[in-house]
């Protein structure tokens, strides 16, 4: 078993005059899991407009702790409370950069990664500078690199890197270019 943080992510596709029954059910479903060893944070992605699909993460220590809570009888009796509230659930487990970008040959070559975390990364990191970097600009170097990196590392890894590399998966998916330019054909084609 893994000693890396393990992430679950679920797909919850929810009808629209359930959101609050489910919102109230996840938020005690979070609450649960929090109460376990190893429960590193959680996070819901609400759907898009014109979509009813959730995308929820649990972040746990290791696999051992991420399994203690998957196979308890708390979570197995919070499942069976929020049952009729969704449909078509999907769950995935993935171990380090797997839990954003895939595992194996589906993992999107790593400049693509490298794009798709930048691209979450900078409007966030700019607009915590703008909102607080008056405030702080006093305080020392450290202080302010230390106090942006807790405040910025658990909204990337749970928020905008999981909604970058959604928004971005067809482009992360696309291998096309890659064939082409093994063929050696140029990619823009």
């Amino acid at each position: 078993m893994s000693a890396e943080p393990v992430t679950l992510m679920v797909a919850r596709r929810v009808a629209r005059d359930r959101y609050q029954d489910f919102s109230a059910w996840l938020h005690e479903g979070e609450q649960l899991a929090a109460d376990f060893p190893g429960y590193l944070g959680s996070g819901v992605l609400a759907p898009p407009p014109n979509d009813d699909e959730f995308q929820i993460v649990f972040r746990f220590a290791d696999e051992r702790t991420l399994d203690a809570w998957e196979h308890s009888a708390s979570r197995r009796a919070w499942l069976e409370r929020g049952a009729g509230l969704f449909a078509q659930p999907h769950e995935h487990r993935a171990v380090g950069l797997d839990a954003w970008f895939g595992a194996g040959n589906k993992r999107p070559p790593r400049w693509k990664q490298s794009v798709a975390i930048w691209l979450a990364f900078f409007p966030v990191s700019l607009a915590f500078n703008l909102l607080f970097g008056s405030t702080l600009s006093e305080w020392p170097l450290i202080v302010r690199v230390l106090l942006s990196t807790l405040v910025l590392t658990p909204l990337m890894t749970y928020l905008f890197i999981p909604l970058s590399t959604r928004l971005l998966a067809p482009w992360l998916q696309n291998d096309r270019s890659r064939r082409l330019l093994r063929a050696g054909l140029p990619a823009t084609r």
